[in-house]
């Protein structure tokens, strides 16, 4: 084979959380009381529109949690010999953007390098200028007079592209819709198909696909025009080794979503187990289980991870032989942080289950179910822990901007991942020391910056959504 698929640790929890979100959709769909709150996140415009902006992030982090290495060419001694360097599907699919890479720093959508060097002239002169990129703006004869020029065609064509495909798309979606029997966009699909005040105003009329339809246009004029820009210039710029801002960027994806998903793993058997037991058998086990995270919370948490994964790097260090790759290791770095976090942060929501519990011990239902002489492992799993499921779900999703910017803070003070690892918080690391100088070197800071808000913010205002749509002081009747 011309490659070899690679399984990281990390890889395979995503695999396993991906596997708990088909069989957990397969379960609600079949339970109409679990369905009615999901259906109304569906009618938020706040949830959907903010759903829509995470799945290019939630794509790209698939995408680059598909790892493999390349074949080299055959060797004289037979068999096949594959690259040390651990690839993904996003790799390959960015292309040039993993390869191009100049000097040093160059300003987003630039010709030249950003500092001056010593340029001999072809009349023997030493002059001070701004070199040319190797690959930014390498087509152009002319940078002074054509650069601008030329983005701004790109750009133009690479939004009226993606325009054109969100309407498919959306085109797309309605039409599944309407065949399924969806209110709204099948009124939708009349408009479009009887002409008669026109398609797009037709759209606009329709309410929450008001919302989704303006966002999808939006996003997808965004990305097209980065796609339009990104084979012939540097979007973002490049950092300091003269890597691609964009890249470094969209790989940076991944490593917050690992954070933030796999940390849950980790936190919620031990936040569920501890708290349910706690509300529910009381006496000694709550004593204990209270104990335990009162003392946790006590403990700083900046200093209890920081000293955990000093530990843990010291650990990696001395059995090097344990790791076949640089990536490898980094993932384990990785997974290691997610366990250190996950074993700090389950004491919020161990107090929260814990006070549900509680109230649920003393309702009828519980009281019945113990006088049949029911046990009590057997009451917790079939009676407790499915009425707390919904702050398990709110507490989750909250978290997970909070596990994202988490990661940021931890790289940033040196003891989050691998430095290998390209994340959020080693881009903002390394771009501090640049904020300083003159000229100031702003855009991978601001690069940074930009899709960890975007990220983070689109997770908060779901959060928001679904918070709404569990709340049990929400009238649960089906709306009309």
């Amino acid at each position: 084979m011309s490659f070899e698929l690679v399984f990281l640790p990390t890889d395979a929890l995503i695999l396993v959380l991906i596997a708990f979100g088909i069989v957990g959709a397969w379960h609600i769909r079949r339970r109409p009381h679990l369905v009615l709150p999901w259906r109304r996140v569906a009618g938020s415009r706040t949830g959907m529109v903010s759903l829509l902006v995470l799945g290019p992030f939630l794509l790209v982090g698939l995408l680059d949690s598909v790892h493999y290495r390349q074949a080299l060419p055959e060797q004289n001694h037979g068999g096949t010999v594959y690259s040390p360097e651990v690839l993904s599907a996003f790799d390959a699919l960015a292309g040039d953007l993993r390869t191009r890479t100049e000097k040093t720093y160059s300003a987003p959508l630039a010709a030249h390098l950003y500092a001056k060097e010593s340029i001999e002239t072809p009349e023997g002169k030493v002059t001070r200028e701004h070199p040319r990129l190797t690959f930014g703006g390498a087509h152009l004869t002319d940078p002074d007079r054509q650069l601008v020029r030329d983005v701004a065609k790109r750009g133009l064509f690479g939004a009226l592209g993606g325009l054109a495909v969100g309407l498919l798309m959306y085109f797309a979606v309605a039409s599944t819709m309407r065949t399924r029997g969806a209110g709204a966009d099948k009124g939708l699909m009349r408009v479009f198909l009887a002409r008669q005040r026109g398609f797009l105003w037709g759209l606009l009329r329709a309410g929450v696909s008001r919302s989704l339809f303006i966002a999808t246009l939006t996003l997808a004029v965004c990305i097209g025009t980065l796609v339009a820009l990104a084979p012939a210039y540097h979007v973002f710029g490049t950092d300091k080794v003269g890597q691609d801002v964009l890249f470094l960027s969209l790989k940076s994806i991944r490593t917050g979503l690992v954070i933030g998903t796999v940390t849950t793993l980790v936190m919620l058997p031990i936040a569920m187990l501890l708290g349910v037991a706690a509300g529910y058998l009381r006496g000694w086990v709550d004593d204990v289980i209270q104990y335990i995270y009162t003392v946790l919370g006590s403990i700083p948490d900046v200093l209890l991870i920081a000293a955990a994964v000093l530990m843990m790097q010291v650990a990696i260090e001395m059995h090097a032989d344990w790791f076949p790759t640089s990536a490898a290791r980094a993932d384990a770095r990785l997974l290691a942080l997610c366990v250190i976090l996950g074993a700090t942060r389950w004491t919020e929501l161990c107090r929260l289950l814990r006070g549900e519990a509680l109230k649920l011990r003393e309702l009828e239902f519980i009281q019945a179910a113990q006088a049949f002489g029911i046990s009590s492992l057997r009451i917790m799993m079939r009676h407790i822990v499915p009425n707390v499921m919904h702050i398990v779900l709110i507490s989750v999703v909250m978290a997970f901007s909070d596990l994202v910017l988490a990661e940021a803070v931890l790289s940033y003070i040196g003891v989050g991942v691998d430095p290998a690892t390209i994340s959020f918080g080693n881009m903002i690391n390394a771009a501090r020391l640049e904020m300083g100088r003159e000229p100031v070197v702003w855009w991978p800071l601001a690069a940074a910056f930009a899709f960890m808000l975007t990220l983070v913010l689109a997770a908060n205002l779901f959060a928001d959504a679904v918070r709404d749509a569990f709340d049990p002081r929400l009238n649960r009747t089906e709306a009309s």
